[in-house]
């Protein structure tokens, strides 16, 4: 079973692909198929990504032909699913420019991700009075597991501030800098008004204030969009889900500076991630293993790989054009409609619209949209602190 994709047939060796986006939208059957009689209009992508064929083929072919369980057999069909579920974490470190595919640690999704962080490098680095700075911008994800971590320490959270077009205020995050600031963990792009924050001038500003401040970057919304290379961000975490960016449910990654993973410890108990266990001791294992423990998603784990294949088959450069070119139509098309009020206006930002109408509720909107075969979001997309702001519980997405 072929894995290609048919975008992929305009592509030589010697050459870029073209840019076809009718052979795009052929690579994602989920797309042709009608919705109460009409046309499925996907606009639903910041909650999760349709998937092309060539990721459904991968699924279907790895259960098909390689199922099984990874370093831990001495037969074929184990040999070939360890050195795809490996091959792919090398992918995912190119993708991101990550110095070693040993920094790339597979986890379920950004939010279990940013939980590992947590409950790992949190743990042991944070201590009472320490300072943690997010962005008022964050999904509940980046928000949640720090305050748990807070609460427990005895820490104190401090939150960047937005302007009226939904931006991040440097001056003022750079006032909320301390001798007691340990992290930094805001978002690369937010998934309720689609700012596209400065990540690389905040890190910086951060080590200019204190070399050892850490930021981890959520970069859920982003990974798609924007090119990512963690080395020239300097980031020393970086998560993201397999799903936004069209691999299955159930597969993320955290990418982790090598010095700061190997100090860290495990964060769960289990299979593969100790090298020798007697019930006095157990011996962990090196990184990433230690930090994956038990059966991990492994058919997914491949399938990601294969979708970060067909971002640049694609060229993630001819995307995120595309996407600034729709972006800029719908922002003159929604703004002529009466009642229609845009929620986040950021000059820079990836193509999320949160609008809410004067005259309809937003779960109405969304009733109507269906009908007409059309896929939103309504409600407050885990972002309720931002939404607030604007004075709205909610919008359609």
């Amino acid at each position: 079973m072929s894995n290609t994709c048919s975008a992929e047939s305009d592509k030589t060796d010697s050459t870029p692909k073209r840019f076809d986006i009718t052979a795009i939208r052929n690579d994602f059957p989920a797309l042709h198929q009608k919705v109460h009689g009409k046309d499925l209009v996907w606009f639903d992508n910041a909650a999760t990504t349709q998937k092309p064929q060539c990721v459904i083929n991968t699924l279907t072919h790895y259960y098909t032909f390689d199922n099984s369980n990874i370093h831990r057999a001495a037969h074929v069909l184990a040999a070939r699913s360890s050195d795809a579920y490996e091959k792919a974490r090398e992918k995912i470190g190119h993708f991101i420019g990550a110095r070693l595919s040993s920094e790339i640690i597979y986890v379920r999704n950004t939010t279990e991700g940013i939980n590992l962080v947590a409950q790992t490098w949190g743990k042991t680095s944070i201590q009472a009075g320490d300072e943690i700075i997010l962005s008022i911008l964050e999904h509940h994800a980046n928000i949640v597991p720090w305050q748990m971590l807070a609460h427990k320490k005895g820490a104190h959270i401090k939150v960047v501030p937005i302007n009226e077009r939904g931006e991040i205020i440097i001056e003022e995050y750079i006032k909320l800098l301390s001798p007691r600031t340990r992290l930094v963990s805001v978002t690369q792009a937010s998934n309720g008004l689609g700012t596209i924050l400065p990540v690389r001038e905040m890190i910086q500003i951060a080590r200019n204030f204190n070399s050892d401040i850490k930021v981890l970057v959520d970069g859920a919304q982003s990974v798609a969009h924007l090119p990512v290379n963690v080395q020239e961000l300097d980031a020393d975490f970086f998560v993201f889900s397999g799903h936004k960016i069209f691999a299955p449910t159930g597969i993320g990654v955290v990418y982790g500076k090598q010095e700061l993973l190997e100090g860290m410890p495990p964060w769960q108990g289990g299979g593969n991630m100790m090298r020798d266990v007697r019930f006095e001791e157990t011996i962990y294992n090196n990184v990433p293993a230690k930090f994956e423990a038990g059966t991990p998603s492994i058919a997914d784990a491949i399938a990601l790989g294969t979708a970060l294949d067909y971002i640049q088959e694609i060229g993630l450069e001819h995307i995120s054009r595309y996407e600034q070119e729709l972006t800029e139509y719908a922002t003159e098309q929604l703004s002529g409609i009466p009642g229609l009020r845009l929620i986040g206006t950021a000059e820079h930002k990836v193509g999320v619209f949160s609008f809410v109408l004067s005259k309809m509720a937003r779960e109405e909107a969304g009733r109507v949209l269906d009908s007409e075969g059309i896929a939103v979001r309504t409600g407050h997309h885990c972002t309720q602190p931002s939404l607030r702001l604007f004075g709205v519980e909610g919008t359609v997405r």
